[in-house]
Parts: structure tokens; C-alpha cells; sequence
């Protein structure tokens, strides 16, 4: 983590911004990928803000999980939809 915030404050509620290791959850076609990331959180509402560069990471992994070139990541388990 680093120590430079761009944000002091959340640009939707004016909370509290602080720095965080958080849980990300991408779809892309029918595939799921659960990754951790740094991201400004806000401690009132929890509005996540993330860097250019996470986010430019977030579209290649989604694009690779449309195409199913999936080979790089670690399968956890298998997802099932109720009927």
C-alpha cells in the first residue's frame, strides 16, 4: 500500500477516504474471477475507488474471462445458478 491518497474525502457522501486491501469480484461472459486489490475505501458509505492501472487490470481480466482463456488463473471451485 502506499501512503498517497488522491482523495481525503469520497466524492459521493464526503466520508472518510482510507486506503485498504479489498475483495474483487470480475465477470466476464460466464466466468468469474475473485481477486484481492488496493483501493480507497470510505468509511461511511464504502465507495471504492481504484487507480487507472487496477482499473486497466479489471477490462483484461474481464476480456480474457469473455474470450475463456482462462488457463492463467487458479480455479477455487465451481459456481451453479439455482433454476
Amino acid at each position: 500500500m502506499t501512503n498517497r491518497m488522491p482523495f481525503e474525502k469520497c466524492p459521493v457522501c464526503g466520508g472518510k477516504m482510507v486506503e485498504k486491501n479489498v475483495e474483487k469480484v470480475l465477470r466476464g461472459g460466464v466466468n468469474t474471477v475473485v481477486m484481492n486489490v488496493c483501493a480507497e475505501v470510505c468509511l461511511r458509505c464504502g465507495e471504492r475507488l481504484y487507480s487507472q492501472e487496477t482499473v486497466r487490470r479489471f477490462e483484461q481480466i474481464k476480456a480474457k474471462l469473455e474470450r475463456q482463456e482462462t488457463g492463467d488463473f487458479q480455479a477455487i471451485g465451481v459456481s451453479y445458478k439455482v433454476a
